[in-house]
């Protein structure tokens, strides 16, 4: 990577004349302004008060920590009107207010001090730990990463939960999908593979998350040791949607610099749905007419968009070894439908999906990941023949006890009418003991592995010899 970069990248993202225009309206979190011919996603604001007050050290805040100016973004016209959305309240927004544009391009600060740090939707610290160093600045919309840029994926990534590592195993730089309900156990899930991922870098996006989750994920699910290779991006439930959206965005760039770096980079967003609740937002303020169940049509683009950030790169002659960004995104299932709008687009996009189903939470089945419809597209690829062979043993077993069990509970099946039920009943709590596991509980993919294969040959060996 060339040291001019990093130059680069900023002068392209300054604004070389400073354009201001009025408020002419306020239409709930959106402002109509005069005269300010700026480009969509460019950053702008509204002073508080006079321009003396703006000689400070940061851009958004005076000496004393206090916003002295209301940090907004373009998001379309109506005329010679620019549409803005404010990144916060509006209150006290006036008729007539400056509007000065800041940035045509809008980039993150980022770099190796944000490790261990936790940073908002604009990039700014909120852990209290001071200001970031030795930063250099990245668009949060960069354009997409070619094609042919992309590295096939062949090594496998452990996430220290069984139930994954062996039955729907990950790849570096695939993007998996952790599709559930709310209250089933997808943050909990995320948790757990945040401390064990085999990873050298751990980015998580919170979006849209209840404000007392985000210290309780730092603190008690990261710890000391989880959190000095992790950098988290929260945007909570309570601020606007544009400040969720950038949120998504920026964990997306702080993920870009570390693969550029030529690290293996975990990300993690919880959740996409509420990025597609947010993008909805945005859209309707603006007037884009609704298309499916009140989603517009921009929402699919711009899950597309952020989805397809993550992936293996290819190293380019003369320069670091290629990285990688693995992906795992949550899907809340509004009402546990697997076919509503946002949950049937992400499983379109990504490259797997994993599934977690009430009926397993509410028996106590930690995680609660129904492996018979949970698929993994590059398993194949990233696994061994014999891993693959106890696999699909497994499965098959897990799928003739589910087409028998409901005879056995209401007392119907008759033992010894079907060999393969048989086997299936004696072989299913073993199984389902493989298959859970506590939140704080690792176990080296080794030794699970060696644990299914020999569940798979015994199983194999009886079913043989039933079938004699």
């Amino acid at each position: 990577m060339s040291i001019l970069l990093p130059h680069l990248r900023t002068v392209r993202g300054v604004q070389p004349v400073k354009l201001t225009g009025r408020v002419t309206a306020l239409r709930g979190l959106t402002v109509m302004v005069q005269d300010l011919p700026l480009p969509v996603g460019a950053l702008v604001m509204i002073p508080r008060t006079g321009p003396s007050d703006l000689q400070g050290d940061d851009g958004w805040l005076d000496r004393r920590g206090v916003a002295r100016s209301l940090p907004g973004e373009v998001v379309g016209f109506q005329g010679q009107q620019t549409i803005v959305m404010m990144l916060g309240a509006v209150s006290g927004v006036r008729p007539g207010d400056r509007v000065i544009g800041m940035q045509s391009s809008q980039t993150v600060a980022v770099g190796a001090s944000l490790l261990g740090r936790v940073i908002d939707g604009l990039g700014r610290p909120i852990d209290g730990l001071g200001p970031l160093h030795d930063t250099q600045p990245r668009e949060i919309d960069p354009q997409p990463l070619g094609a042919m840029r992309r590295r096939r994926i062949k090594d496998p990534i452990r996430t220290g939960v069984r139930a994954i590592d062996l039955m729907t195993p990950i790849g570096r730089g695939q993007r998996m999908g952790i599709f559930a309900g709310p209250g089933v156990g997808k943050s909990t899930l995320l948790s757990s593979i945040a401390r064990h991922a085999d990873a050298d870098v751990v980015v998580m996006g919170l979006i849209g998350e209840r404000g007392r989750e985000v210290r309780d994920f730092i603190e008690d699910v990261l710890g000391p040791e989880g959190r000095r290779r992790s950098v988290v991006v929260a945007s909570t439930s309570d601020e606007s949607p544009l400040m969720r959206i950038r949120a998504a965005m920026v964990a997306c760039a702080a993920a870009e610099q570390f693969r550029d770096e030529g690290l293996d980079v975990m990300l993690m967003v919880d959740s996409i749905t509420r990025f597609a609740h947010a993008h909805r937002q945005v859209g309707l303020s603006v007037g884009e007419p609704p298309a499916t169940k009140g989603y517009t049509p921009s929402v699919f683009a711009a899950m597309a968009r952020l989805l397809e950030r993550a992936g293996s790169l290819e190293a380019e002659p003369g320069s670091v070894s290629g990285g990688s960004i693995t992906g795992l995104y949550t899907v809340l299932v509004e009402g546990d439908d697997m076919t509503e709008p946002v949950a049937d687009a992400a499983r379109g996009i990504l490259d797997g999906h994993i599934i977690l189903t009430r009926a397993l939470a509410q028996k106590g089945h930690f995680p609660a990941i129904d492996v018979l419809d949970s698929v993994s597209r590059v398993a194949g690829d990233v696994s061994d023949a014999t891993h693959m062979a106890a696999r699909q043993q497994v499965l098959r077993l897990l799928a003739t006890h589910r087409d028998v069990e409901d005879l056995v509970q209401i007392g119907a099946y008759a033992k010894g009418s079907s060999p393969e039920a048989d086997l299936a009943l004696v072989y299913h709590p073993r199984i389902i003991e493989l298959l859970r596991q506590d939140a704080k509980h690792f176990e080296r993919f080794e030794e699970s592995r060696a644990r299914m294969v020999k569940l798979a040959l015994e199983s194999g060996n009886q079913g043989a010899k039933r079938g004699q």
